[in-house]
């Protein structure tokens, strides 16, 4: 696994802001994209939700936003190929050594889960045991990761509601100059733009990174269940290439780890 910076993110998030800077341009021209950036609107919406985060999480969950915040700007690459070679290596040398001659060959293999899983079926643990101890780790680990994606959730909620609430402190302060006719338009907008201000980071930034970390969860869930079968594979002594064929079956449908038709077939085989 290989994290490289993800650029698809600070891509989107530009593409963004540009689309609707461009439009304000072309219909209005430079001044009116100037009259769009209002601190205290911006103060109003990015103050608001901060306080209303951090009344909804603890103290340490709130720490864990700089690491949420950095995965979002990372992709994680996970090459199966190579991971399945790497299960028809050990299963070969399972067969022909030993379970015990796996235990040299773990300082090849730099995954810390397939390390964990080899180890327990070095020691002779039961497979529906090895099972249960790594599908443990995994439900932990989608806790974890679920818990550090509501952050972004619940940004995306407030950001809306404190938009609205800025507008609403602009129309309160616009109602002190109904008098003046003249300025009612421009208070107007400057109201509104509190709550564009809400929207825009709701439906920009928070909530697709929340789904993108979403789906970053599902891909390491994928990965960790294909490894999962592939030590019981070894832990079985099952055929190398049975093996091969065994985790080369398995294929995404809606971010779930199913198994193409013919694959208990093999297992069984074996």
């Amino acid at each position: 696994m290989i994290k490289k910076i993800d650029m698809l993110t600070p891509i989107g998030i530009i593409v963004g802001l540009s689309t609707i800077l461009f439009a304000v341009f072309i219909n209005a021209g430079l001044g009116s994209v100037v009259f769009f950036i209002q601190i205290a609107s911006f103060f109003i919406v990015v103050g608001g939700i901060s306080a209303a985060m951090l009344i909804n999480f603890s103290a340490q969950e709130m720490k864990l936003l700089p690491t949420v915040t950095r995965e979002a700007f990372q992709h994680e690459e996970h090459d199966l190929n190579q991971l399945i070679e790497t299960f028809v290596m050990l299963s070969t040398k399972a067969r022909r050594e030993g379970l015990l001659a796996l235990e040299a060959s773990l300082e090849e293999v730099d995954d810390p889960f397939i390390r964990k899983g080899i180890m327990l079926a070095v020691d002779g643990i039961e497979p529906e045991v090895i099972k249960d101890i790594m599908m443990a780790e995994v439900v932990a680990m989608e806790e974890r990761h679920q818990k550090g994606r509501r952050l972004f959730e619940k940004a995306g909620e407030y950001a809306p509601s404190w938009g609205m609430i800025g507008t609403l402190i602009g129309l309160v302060l616009m109602l002190q100059e109904l008098q003046d006719p003249s300025s009612l338009g421009p208070n107007m907008a400057l109201a509104l733009i509190t709550t564009l201000y809400g929207t825009l980071l709701a439906n920009l930034v928070f909530l697709p990174v929340s789904s993108k970390l979403e789906q970053k969860t599902e891909d390491e869930v994928f990965v960790k269940q294909v490894v999962i079968e592939g030590v019981i594979g070894v832990q079985s002594g099952q055929n190398p290439k049975i093996l091969e064929e065994k985790l080369s079956a398995f294929s995404r449908k809606s971010g779930k780890v199913e198994a193409v038709e013919g694959t208990e077939e093999l297992a069984n085989e074996a």
